[in-house]
């Protein structure tokens, strides 16, 4: 026969097991967001259009699969992940020939085709940046409070812009970093390498777009050889021409011309004999009827 004490004892013990379990698994469901809030990879902000949160999805889902990132990689015929090239300036990229995976500006090319439908990105860091297709501009003195979810956020000088990442909301961006790493979610880093942000249009471009011949073609801050060099295309590129205007005379691959058009994407001129088509532009208007802003 058990004894009083005996059965009390035992439904205290049977009590105590029944009011610490629920209260354990309270606790654990409550850290568990806590510790899955380190990488989540989503838009973490209202207010982005439906392509942005597209390029984000398709971003985001190799960070899921644990993708490499891998110098060069995401720059082959079509959009998507490819095996690497060594970096003959950073020693961790030895692996990188072995790992199919994106470099920065290959896992945005990838993620904004996803988004689009088409290879709308296709390029290096900075002719993502200095795209024809941007809705809209930000600088580094803006910082983030103007960004949407899907920005694009550059990092570099206007000469040299070396990073781009895709900006998620809330201080975050999903990036392809450095050799030796898997892509990933990220602080955004807002010291003196950061540049800016540009918000890209998946949609129709208007305004008057051309494509450049040549390599490592400068553009101006002025119309004129001897002014500051802005950025330099590194191959044939699209761009947006807002006028166009005759200035200093420019001889060169054999050809004379003194017309400069003024690219607002970059804030700088080019000459007419870097642009593919004649001396002087059909339907770009002069700039003395359509001044660029300042």
């Amino acid at each position: 026969m058990v004894s009083r004490t005996a059965f009390i004892r035992t439904l205290i013990t049977l009590l105590a097991v029944l009011f610490w379990a629920p209260v354990s698994m309270t606790a654990t469901a409550q850290a568990a967001p806590a510790a899955a809030a380190a990488d989540d990879c989503r838009a973490l902000a209202p207010g982005a259009s439906a392509a942005a949160e597209r390029a984000i999805a398709a971003a985001c889902a190799q960070v899921a699969a644990g993708t490499w990132y891998t110098w060069g990689g995401g720059h082959g015929a079509q959009p998507g992940a490819t095996y690497g090239q060594v970096d003959p300036t950073d020693p961790a990229s030895e692996h990188d020939p072995e790992r199919r995976g994106f470099d920065c500006s290959g896992l945005v090319r990838y993620a904004y085709a996803q988004a689009a439908g088409s290879d709308i990105l296709n390029g290096v860091a900075s002719q993502q940046y200095y795209t024809h297709r941007a809705a809209a501009r930000f600088t580094a003195a803006q910082g983030l409070a103007p960004l949407l979810p899907g920005d694009l956020l550059a990092y570099g000088t206007k000469q040299d812009l070396q990073h781009i990442a895709i900006y998620l909301g809330a201080g975050k961006m999903v990036e392809a970093r450095q050799s030796g790493t898997k892509l990933m979610v990220s602080d955004v880093r807002l010291g003196n390498t950061y540049f800016g942000a540009v918000r890209v249009n998946t949609g129709q471009v208007t305004g008057n777009i051309h494509r450049t011949w040549g390599t490592d073609v400068w553009t101006k801050a002025e119309p004129r050889i001897a002014a500051d060099r802005v950025y330099a295309f590194p191959y044939s590129t699209t761009i947006r021409v807002h006028c166009q205007k005759h200035a200093e005379l420019v001889s060169a691959e054999g050809y004379d011309n003194d017309v400069w058009s003024y690219l607002p994407d970059y804030k700088a001129w080019v000459t007419n004999i870097y642009i593919q088509g004649p001396a002087w532009l059909e339907g770009v208007p002069d700039c003395k009827d359509n001044p660029p802003a300042p």
